[in-house]
């Protein structure tokens, strides 16, 4: 090859590479154009706990996952559980944004502590849409029930198992973890019914959502009231009371004890007379609207066709949101409730060790 053959091949090569390099980085580009509109296809779901309700892991997630998939085919859940860590979940928070998820939706373990992880989230782009609870900091979307109608639901639900014994009765109240301002709406809405009805609020405590701090509390205020100083008790939540009937029956104390939740063990007691009632939260329309918003979100469509009202938290004010409405539960409506919705079937209630209470209440 002469000399001049050389340096035209040459000059041909640099050429091409010259323009492969162009098409290689005008790829990148676009890729990181892409990535920066938002069109990651995966959405974080982070929830609280597993330890006081069983709800997170047998209908939220479930829920969520199945409804995502069906408004985005090609979308992927990428889920965690805190176990009842704040710390664990900023960890989850922060694995998620580094992964690129452009969209978390988050149930705070604890709501007050978000502020500046959703915060850093905005700051890269990162939606949150506030599940359950509002998370603190500036959220792109709330999907929640009306909390305080939830408490007042669980006050009115105890006022009408005690009956005409109400105006004379004495109640002791084991609230949710102050760190959580659900637990705060619950307890003011409850209160608001409860503190016009009934005689008095003897004890009060905080169950810190934990069954075993709920049945040490109701140990303490047997020890202190006696076992005839109280005559309703109120919990925050079902896991809760769950521990705390075992602690009055253990005692020998018959008296209506109120949840929420609607979890499976809480309808059997309720079908079985151990507990008066529960707040059935319908977690089918709430894990649906969350995961409508999170697509929304991911697609770049405005949130307000789903959350049509607003709500202040303790950091920002106007978040869009959607409440939805809460129903008590009792053992005359069960079939009404839970089982009209398909929560629960029959025959998932009326277990061997239920079945001759389930037939008293005509549920076979």
């Amino acid at each position: 090859m002469n000399a001049m053959m050389r340096r035209a091949v040459i000059a041909t090569a640099a050429v091409s590479m010259a323009l492969s390099m162009a098409a290689c980085g005008k790829a990148g580009g676009d890729k990181k154009d892409s990535a920066a509109s938002g069109d990651n296809k995966s959405i974080g779901l982070l929830l609280p706990e597993n330890a006081s309700s069983v709800r997170y892991e047998s209908f939220d997630r479930p829920f969520i996952e199945a409804k995502v998939k069906a408004l985005c085919a090609d979308c992927k859940v990428l889920y965690n559980n805190a176990e009842g860590s704040a710390a664990k979940q900023k960890q989850q928070f922060d694995t998620l944004i580094a992964q690129g998820v452009k969209v978390i939706v988050l149930d705070a373990f604890d709501a007050t502590s978000t502020q500046g992880w959703v915060q850093e989230a905005a700051a890269k782009g990162v939606k949150v849409v506030a599940y359950d609870r509002l998370a603190t900091g500036p959220v792109a979307a709330y999907v929640s029930f009306d909390n305080e109608k939830v408490g007042e639901l669980q006050g009115q639900a105890l006022v009408d198992a005690l009956g005409d014994k109400a105006a004379d009765a004495n109640i002791v109240m084991i609230n949710g973890d102050d760190a959580d301002p659900n637990a705060g709406q619950f307890k003011a809405g409850a209160h608001k019914v409860l503190d016009g009805k009934v005689k008095k609020v003897v004890y009060e405590q905080s169950g810190e959502w934990k069954p075993t701090v709920a049945g040490q509390k109701i140990g303490a205020a047997i020890t202190q009231l006696g076992k005839d100083g109280f005559q309703g008790v109120y919990s925050a939540n079902d896991g809760m009371a769950g521990a705390i009937i075992t602690q009055l029956q253990g005692a020998g104390i018959k008296v209506p004890v109120g949840g929420q939740d609607a979890g499976l063990d809480a309808v059997q007691r309720i079908v079985n007379g151990d507990q008066a009632y529960t707040i059935y939260k319908a977690y089918k329309p709430l894990a649906d609207n969350a995961a409508e918003l999170a697509v929304d979100l991911l697609q770049g469509k405005d949130v307000k066709s789903v959350a049509s009202s607003s709500i202040d938290s303790a950091t920002d004010k106007g978040i869009p949101a959607k409440l939805l409405d809460p129903k008590i539960v009792t053992k005359a409506n069960i079939k009404d409730t839970v089982i009209a919705d398909g929560l629960y079937k029959a025959s998932d209630i009326c277990t061997a060790d239920y079945a001759a209470a389930c037939a008293a209440a005509g549920l076979k």
